[in-house]
């Protein structure tokens, strides 16, 4: 069974999901709402991340770090990055975020045995799937069966959230639109079939939902029409 999945976005006026005060107090809060057991990040969004955050850097790692934790179950949701090439690696710092229970790769055979052994010694699980990328569909579908989620929210960018598009296992589009023009550069965007290797992707949305809430924002939800 494939889980339920929801892209959650925040974006500017003009569409910009970077270079901009957007409300993640806000966002967060009414990503909770879908209660997710797990949040799905690109490698690019991970990476970003660590770059763009030196909050975010910690000590070099070290074996203590990768110990996986012990007692009765922990409700928050797991972090999965989709990581074909084998870019992350700063799993250490990832783990100290939080809120999340634990971490997990998404890979597939094209990614380097040493990238994947590198995994192995530090605990980190990995779910193989697809030849030269990552087959979504069955990567969602061993998420399910192997560590029983149900709901997985996206954080990502336009790269990831239109691979998950074309594969056809979206269910929810939820984005967060700022009352703020932020220009500069188009990308990155919410949706980029281009650089995600699908130049005549269209998704059709079916309306769900709209309501102005916070300073002026507007939470707009959609359906993923099945084609």
């Amino acid at each position: 069974m494939i889980p339920k999945v929801i892209l959650h976005i925040a974006t500017s006026l003009d569409g910009r999901i970077r270079n901009f005060p957007a409300d993640y107090e806000l966002y967060y809060s009414l990503a909770a709402r879908w209660n997710p057991d797990a949040i799905l990040f690109g490698s690019e969004t991970v990476l970003a991340a660590i770059r763009d955050n030196p909050s975010l850097e910690v000590p070099p790692e070290h074996e203590e770090m990768f110990r996986p934790p012990d007692g009765s179950p922990d409700p928050r949701p797991l972090l999965v990055i989709a990581d074909s090439r084998g870019r992350v690696r700063c799993w250490d710092a990832i783990r100290k975020w939080p809120y999340m229970r634990d971490v997990l790769a998404l890979c597939s055979l094209a990614t380097p045995q040493e990238y994947l052994d590198y995994l192995a010694e530090r605990k980190v699980g990995a779910i193989i799937a697809g030849d030269d990328r990552i087959d979504m569909r069955k990567a969602l579908m061993d998420l399910s069966r192997q560590y029983g989620v149900n709901t997985v929210r996206i954080d990502s960018g336009g790269t990831l959230n239109s691979v998950l598009l074309q594969a056809g296992v979206v269910s929810e589009v939820s984005v967060l639109i700022h009352p703020f023009l932020a220009g500069g550069k188009p990308d990155p965007t919410m949706f980029d079939p281009v650089k995600a290797g699908f130049p005549d992707l269209q998704v059709f949305l079916t309306h769900l939902h709209t309501e102005v809430i916070g300073n002026g924002i507007v939470w707009v939800r959609y359906s993923v029409k099945e084609s």
